[in-house]
């Protein structure tokens, strides 16, 4: 979400593009994919955290094999809504935080806050929670960046820990993240894939699944492939296959028979919209805002990216980052250090300084209220 790539990959915030890369003739894909094989580097897509979650009832199931099947489901329905870079970064700056609110057809709702917690080394930790629904999501993202002569590789360290609320006693999931690359950044067409393996765990009930995102080979293969063995206490018991920007299967090792486990096609716009506070009802570190002094920055960056102006982004990311670096000058001069709002760092990993009730309905009430309230005395952003 840093680095290169976009904010549409982050928990962040989104840009709007007027005109997107790739419209041209000469900007087009290469000619030997499909429309949706390759992700052009400048569009404007969502979140992948966000992504179907209303679909995690799995605690209605009794099966712990089907529970994890359903948690995978969710995680793979996400990456069709892959991250687009952009060649101006949003680099998340220290303190800035997004917050959201989903109300999902059947009257329930979601919400979700991400906040970067550190800027050496950049991390963002990341909370969704939907009471009524059962099921809880909380995580970190540490990217690492490193140039590859015409590509550029982002390690994607950290992990999505589920949690469904209805079945404690499975304790959590836990799914790390592919690696991203950046093909052409030089030369050629500018392509994202995913790549390497990533893992899914429940250790409770003893559920493995290893998920290879395949990278296009320079003479075959194919863009946005995925493969995958589920074990259960070390025995297989079904393979995943597919395309994860098209249609992703599951086969059943005892019976052989194939089901689809996702149809980003068909199924893949289904998502629910969220609501985000007026932009002149945020604090000055919300990320669609952003401001220091009177200078709405990250919008001066935006619209620099929406017009192409290079220079001008380069102008706004630099007002950014002088602004930074001055901020954690007068907080080391006065001898302060920068404490998160919404997340603290415990036992190795970073957690939200909030207690959920287990009732759902008083769950929806201290978190609503948490998420869009005011900041504490003294915790202001300067």
């Amino acid at each position: 979400m840093m680095s290169l790539f976009s904010p549409a990959g982050s928990p962040f915030r989104a840009a709007t593009t007027p005109k997107p890369r790739g419209s041209s003739e000469e900007d087009r894909a290469p000619s030997d994919t499909e429309a949706d094989d390759t992700s052009i580097l400048d569009e404007n897509e969502g979140s992948i955290i966000m992504s179907l979650i209303s679909q995690l009832s799995a605690e209605k199931c009794n099966d712990p094999e089907e529970r994890f099947t359903r948690v995978l489901q969710y995680y793979l329905a996400g990456w069709h809504i892959k991250p687009k870079g952009v060649k101006k970064p949003y680099n998340p700056v220290l303190g800035e935080f997004f917050r959201c609110r989903y109300d999902y057809p059947d009257g329930s709702q979601g919400f979700y806050i991400a906040e970067q917690v550190s800027h050496h080394p950049p991390i963002s930790a990341f909370f969704y929670i939907s009471p009524a629904n059962r099921v809880s999501i909380l995580g970190e993202l540490r990217p690492k960046s490193r140039f590859l002569g015409n590509s550029v590789s982002t390690t994607m360290e950290g992990e999505n820990r589920v949690t469904l609320l209805g079945v404690p006693d499975d304790g959590e999931y836990i799914i790390t993240m592919p690696n991203m690359y950046a093909r052409g950044i030089l030369f050629g067409k500018m392509v994202l894939e995913l790549g390497d393996i990533c893992t899914a765990k429940n250790e409770k009930n003893g559920m493995l699944c290893d998920i290879e995102f395949k990278t296009k080979g320079f003479w075959s293969g194919t863009y946005n492939a995925i493969a995958g063995r589920i074990r259960h206490n070390n025995l297989d018991i079904g393979e995943l296959s597919g395309r994860w920007s098209h249609i992703m299967e599951i086969k059943s090792t005892k019976s052989g028979q194939k089901r689809v486990l996702f149809d980003a096609i068909k199924d893949g716009q289904n998502m629910a919209p969220k609501w985000v506070p007026p932009e002149d009802e945020q604090e000055p570190n919300e990320s669609r805002r952003y401001v220091i002094g009177a200078l709405p920055l990250w919008q001066h960056l935006t619209t620099a990216i929406g017009r192409k102006d290079m220079q001008a982004a380069t102008d706004a990311k630099s007002a950014v980052e002088d602004a930074q670096r001055e901020r954690r000058k007068r907080l080391e001069e006065s001898g302060g250090k920068h404490e998160p709002r919404f997340f603290e760092y415990k036992n190795g990993r970073w957690v939200v300084k909030l207690i959920v009730p287990s009732d759902p309905e008083e769950a929806t009430k201290v978190v609503r209220d948490w998420i869009f309230s005011v900041p504490p005395p003294g915790q202001a952003f300067p």
